[in-house]
């Protein structure tokens, strides 16, 4: 059904003539005043464009000018810290050289001189009747240990004294070389950024929330370490110099006091004192049994790793079949007699193999024993053979083997 009352739309809007004229001069104008507008903006624009560039051009060779500075006046303290770099090494390998001769010095008086002192006080209480006597060569052994004793004392405190000049040495290089690698890690990177151009490929804007420049230390900082390092290696390399003279002193004395109590006890020191030569026999004897044991086991060793192998052969063979009796085909898929038995060689066989090796870790837990043991009896060997070389001369041939000369 159709409607009878149909919406009538209302007639568009008329405008006079001159609303027309009116309109059209407001569009000129607004035209012209954003032409107007447009052109401010683009000569501003070039020469904003032309101020930044020159700026920005500006501000890159500033930066490349300080990068050449930075990266001389690293080149500079990388220079001054290798030249005391190289004294401190020096002095430090100078001073470990008169470390050895301070052990050396040591070492012959531990193990020489008071040990053969004190041997002859020993061997002379085994005196009998009237020649137990309290006589000239005692009162001399007596005092040449204590000129012995006292020397080594004196070398210990000299040595830990050089050992600590060491160590401080060691420390400076330390930090030097800390120092020298931080130096070489920024000569890199700055020569990276001072090859960089503002045209190269693998450049990138940063985004993240974190500051680029987290720098925190001072450029008199930076300066002042490296100054405190280099004052620091130079105040320990002064100090380890008088040091070597110093220890040149103290061997040359401590010497020539040994060598003159030595002289004044042997002119009254004459007797023999002997040692027997069963022990390092029987000590040779075990040494010759522990030997072929070891042997033995070594081959015992062998056998079982043979017999190990031979076993994880049959197993194997025993893995193979179950393999290939898993690719039976429908009912013929059983555990059938022969599958037990394969499972049980392959039990048996584990058991075996297990004990085996068990067996073979004993064994040679036992050759390690007697290898120590045999290291242990050749170390035996070697005292008891100093031993007896000192039983079977008299003291005066024992002492001497009393070495004194200035290492």
């Amino acid at each position: 059904m159709i409607n009878a009352f149909a919406v009538v739309p209302p007639p568009p809007l008329r405008f006079t003539l001159n609303e027309w004229h009116l309109n059209n001069r407001y569009r000129y104008r607004c035209s012209e005043a954003q032409q107007e507008l447009a052109d401010r903006l683009l000569a501003e624009t070039q020469r904003i464009c032309e101020l930044s560039t020159d700026k920005v051009r500006d501000n890159k060779d500033e930066t490349d000018h300080r990068l050449k500075e930075k990266l001389e006046d690293i080149e500079f303290c990388k220079k001054e810290l290798l030249c005391i770099r190289k004294e401190v090494l020096l002095e430090s390998d100078a001073l470990s050289i008169y470390k050895e001769r301070i052990m050396d010095a040591l070492s012959s008086v531990r193990r020489n001189a008071l040990i053969i002192c004190e041997k002859c006080l020993m061997f002379r209480e085994r005196r009998l009747g009237i020649d137990l006597v309290r006589d000239n060569v005692e009162r001399e052994l007596l005092k040449e240990c204590e000129v012995i004793m006292g020397v080594e004392n004196l070398l210990v405190r000299t040595l830990e004294q050089t050992q600590e000049q060491i160590r401080r040495l060691k420390a400076s290089l330390y930090y030097m070389d800390h120092d020298l690698e931080d130096k070489e890690n920024n000569l890199r990177i700055d020569r990276h950024n001072l090859t960089l151009r503002e045209t190269n490929m693998n450049l990138s804007i940063y985004h993240g929330t974190s500051r680029l420049d987290p720098s925190t230390i001072e450029l008199n900082e930076w300066e002042m370490q490296t100054n405190n390092n280099i004052l620091a290696a130079t105040k320990e390399v002064n100090s380890a110099r008088p040091l070597r003279c110093y220890i040149d002193t103290i061997i040359k004395q401590t010497i020539n006091d040994l060598i003159d109590q030595k002289n004044a006890t042997d002119e009254t020191f004459r007797r023999r004192i002997e040692e027997t030569k069963e022990a390092k026999t029987k000590l040779e004897l075990q040494h010759s049994e522990v030997m072929r044991q070891a042997n033995e086991m070594r081959e015992n060793i062998t056998s079982i790793e043979k017999s190990i192998a031979e076993k994880e052969c049959y197993l194997a063979l025993a893995h193979t079949r179950l393999g290939n009796r898993c690719q039976r085909p429908g009912l013929e898929l059983t555990r059938d007699l022969v599958e037990n038995q394969l499972i049980k060689e392959v039990n048996d066989l584990h058991d075996v193999v297990s004990n085996l090796q068990a067996t073979m870790f004993e064994a040679h837990a036992s050759l390690r024993y007697l290898l120590k043991t045999q290291i242990q009896i050749e170390e035996d060997i070697n005292v008891k053979t100093n031993t007896l070389k000192i039983d079977e001369v008299d003291c005066m041939t024992l002492r001497q083997s009393m070495d004194y000369h200035v290492y």
